[in-house]
């Protein structure tokens, strides 16, 4: 009996693929397509939240851009493109004159994740890691259930503020602040 082998799928062809008719979200993962469920009610207001307040604050500054959603590649053979929930460029990284087509070749300098109520620890873990190596500088996990938000800068350091404390942008954008609670209102 012979089994049958699925060739990995590289970054590119899976740019390529269309997005999924049911708007589930998928990413590429050590070259296989994981696809996850459309996040619930909750999930989606903080997204949108996270979303809006770091696009008011980057907009009115000039410091970059911020998307959601916007898959990047996080390694290489076999391939992994992540999505993050919100996402900031920096002008930096990405000058605000330039729109990549398809996944920038610079990771985000922020990546913000929504835990949902079936996200597995060990895979938050995997991508939190794969985000830091691939040179993400800050990484924040909102937890909706706790309310609070764990803060990201080295793979297993994270630290955890609650929802009354204030979240800032630290060095990756300076001046950039907004308590924890307005998060989850």
């Amino acid at each position: 009996m012979s089994s049958v082998v699925t060739p990995l799928m590289t970054a590119k062809a899976f740019a390529a693929l269309p997005e999924p008719a049911d708007g589930s979200k998928q990413e590429l993962v050590r070259g296989k397509v994981v696809t996850t469920p459309i996040p619930g009610f909750q999930h989606g207001l903080i997204q949108a939240t996270i979303a809006a307040t770091l696009h008011n604050f980057v907009l009115a500054n000039g410091v970059g851009r911020v998307t959601v959603e916007t898959g990047f590649q996080t390694e290489c053979d076999p391939d992994s493109v992540r999505g993050p929930e919100v996402a900031f460029w920096s002008k930096e990284r990405i000058p605000l004159e330039i729109t990549p087509q398809g996944y920038p070749d610079v990771a985000p300098d922020l990546c913000v994740e929504v835990l949902s109520p079936g996200d597995a620890t060990p895979a938050m873990i995997t991508k939190i890691r794969e985000y830091l190596t691939r040179g993400v500088r800050l990484v924040w996990v909102v937890d909706p259930e706790q309310q609070t938000v764990t803060i990201y800068r080295k793979p297993g350091e994270g630290r955890v503020v609650w929802d009354d404390a204030t979240l800032t942008g630290e060095d990756v954008l300076p001046g950039f602040t907004c308590p924890v609670a307005e998060l989850f209102a």
